[in-house]
């Protein structure tokens, strides 16, 4: 059974970092694609940020460009989102996905979802 469990979420204040991490278990990790998606209370959810199998090509939400960095460890079976210059409008809870490809930004979907993990900025 495919399981992926998100961490690292938290309360910070504008302007600090935080790394979510994203463990997955039950599927063959490296022949994934991998991403992160956010829903803040009353929105829809939204993407945040994609990577590719070996990691190698990512692609990001405008909103986060030169603030967020997603990576993959596929060795460790992890993905991560470091997460810098945070702003109140990052809120949210925050979802690892498996199996997203490159229409993610206006899909929304993929094969399997995380739990989810809150990140809370600040102001």
């Amino acid at each position: 059974q495919v399981q992926l469990v998100e961490s690292g979420g938290g309360l910070v204040q504008t302007e600090g970092s935080l790394r979510l991490s994203c463990a997955a278990s039950g599927l063959t990790f490296s022949t994934y694609s991998m991403g992160w998606f956010r829903q803040a209370p009353g929105k829809e959810r939204e993407f945040v940020a994609r990577i590719s199998f070996t990691g190698v090509n990512t692609d990001y939400a405008d909103f986060v460009k030169g603030r967020f960095t997603i990576s993959r460890v596929n060795l460790k079976n992890t993905m991560y989102l470091q997460m810098n210059s945070l702003k109140p409008e990052d809120t949210a809870v925050y979802y690892c996905a498996a199996g997203v490809d490159s229409r993610a930004a206006t899909t929304r979907r993929a094969n399997y979802w995380g739990q989810g993990t809150q990140v809370t900025v600040s102001s």
